[in-house]
Parts: structure tokens; C-alpha cells; sequence
């Protein structure tokens, strides 16, 4: 059995997260990565962008990290010696929003993809933001209409970084109405906890599976581990899924959820 406790922290951040001001989660993950001693890598694979890794290298450089940017805009960039070799001088990884299946199509499979994996089992923290938050589970969420309920055909799932098999992420959450395809994600397999994380909010999972909530909004954690019944298996083109015995919390700054005891607990104000 291996021992969880070596690895880095993982953060997913729900998007649209304050660059500014304070920027607490970005602040708070640069801390965890050595503060000024932190050597911060970006990957803006997800957006195609060209200012993405640029400004976010400017915010880490004007908090007093080390930071850059590595270009990985082909599977072919994948495979360079030398960018693999920056992945091994970094004490944090940061992937940023854009498209998810941008992100899987190119990383996935690659020298890079092991990498990111290594590093974060060797104790390298990981965090991503929007696409780079739904990426980092075994099972991401690559795509799906909005609305509060699961549907048959509510939800496109694709293989992610695999950072975590105990969660499914979705992003940008009450802000997109996001609740039905997370829950339809559920229903396919009610193994891994769902956490619908809304925009400034960042789920910070210890190594030991601890989720502390920070940020300015909320997240919603769905636990499957009681469904008793899933229509999901008769469900025809469309249809409504009924789900019975599912448990929600909202859970806002400070409170915690054990992803391993599936218990949450709320912050104990003085």
C-alpha cells in the first residue's frame, strides 16, 4: 500500500479566481509550494491564449515566487527533453482554464502526463484552475448541458490526469448551473465523491484527503456511497435519472470534508 502522505496537496479552483488584490488562493498555494522559495511551473496547454502563462507567471513573480511558463501547444512538445526536465526542477505545477479536452488530447499518454503524476506522488503540489481543475481526477468531466437535473444524456465523460480516483470535479459551478451533469457523472459509478466548485473557490486536498474549502463562494459535495436506487441503467435518450439516497453539503470557507471518511465538518467560529 502506498503512502499517501508523501504526495502534494491538490487544488482545484472553480475559475474566474482573484488575480488581485490579495489573490488568497493563489497566495495560499504558492505558500505551500515554498513561498519564495517556490519554483512554480505553468502549463497553459488548455487556453490558446498566448498571454495565459505569461500573466500567470507575472502574478506568482509579484507575490515573490520563482516562476515560468512552459509552451506545450502539440503532443509533439510532450516528448522535448528539456520541457519534461523543467517538470522535474518545480515545486509546484499550475494548470490553467481554457478546453479540458484540449488539455487530455495533447497531455494525455505523454512523457509530461507521467511526469505531472510522478512529481505529485513524490510531493509536488498541483493546483488547476477551471479545465485544469476538471482534469486533475481519474474521471473528468469534459463537457454538458446546464441545468439542476441528472439526464441520460446529461454528461461527456473523458480520462483525466488520474491525480485522484476519490473525487469527480466540475467547475464554474452555481455560476453555470452545473448541478445535473455532476450528478449524472454520479450515476454512472457512485464511487468517487462529487465537488461542484463555484468560481473564486479552491478545494485544498491534503495529502491525506482532507478538502478545506478557500475562497469567496461555495462548494457542493454530492456523496454517492448511500444510493440506494439509479434509474440511470432503464434510462432512454434524454430521460430524467431519479437518484435516491444521495447526500449534499455546502460547504463554504473553512469548513472541511474527508474524502476518505466522507464526513464534513464546519469551521467553529469564536
Amino acid at each position: 500500500m502506498s503512502d499517501t502522505s508523501k504526495r502534494g496537496w491538490l487544488i482545484p479552483i472553480g475559475g474566474a479566481e482573484e488575480r488581485s488584490t490579495d489573490a488568497l488562493i493563489l497566495r495560499r498555494f504558492m505558500e505551500l509550494c515554498g513561498g519564495r522559495d517556490a519554483r512554480i511551473l505553468v502549463i497553459p496547454t488548455a487556453s490558446e491564449l498566448a498571454e495565459t502563462g505569461p500573466n500567470y507567471v507575472s502574478l506568482f513573480e509579484e507575490m515573490g515566487a520563482r516562476s515560468r511558463y512552459i509552451p506545450i501547444d502539440e503532443r509533439e512538445d510532450c516528448f522535448a527533453e528539456e520541457i519534461v526536465s523543467t517538470l522535474e526542477r518545480a515545486s509546484g505545477i499550475f494548470l490553467t482554464g481554457g478546453n479540458q479536452l484540449r488539455l487530455s488530447t495533447i497531455l494525455g499518454g505523454t512523457p509530461v502526463a507521467r511526469s505531472i503524476r510522478d512529481r505529485f506522488a513524490k510531493g509536488v503540489h498541483v493546483a488547476g484552475t477551471s479545465a485544469g481543475a476538471a482534469i486533475v481526477c481519474e474521471h473528468m468531466i469534459a463537457g454538458g448541458p446546464t441545468g439542476p437535473t441528472p439526464t441520460e444524456n446529461g454528461v461527456t465523460m473523458a480520462p483525466g490526469l488520474g491525480l485522484t480516483n476519490k473525487a469527480i470535479v466540475d467547475q464554474h459551478f452555481r455560476q453555470r448551473d452545473r448541478l445535473g451533469r455532476l450528478l449524472t457523472a454520479l450515476s454512472y459509478n457512485p464511487f468517487a465523491t462529487g465537488l461542484g466548485i463555484d468560481e473564486d473557490t479552491a478545494a485544498f486536498i491534503s495529502p491525506r484527503g482532507t478538502l478545506e474549502v478557500v475562497g469567496s463562494g461555495a462548494i457542493t459535495v454530492v456523496d454517492p456511497s448511500g444510493l440506494q436506487h439509479s434509474s440511470m441503467h432503464d434510462a432512454s435518450d434524454q430521460d430524467p435519472i431519479s437518484l435516491i439516497g444521495l447526500t449534499l453539503h455546502i460547504l463554504t470557507a473553512g469548513d472541511h470534508f474527508n474524502l476518505e471518511t466522507r464526513q464534513a465538518q464546519a469551521i467553529t467560529l469564536n
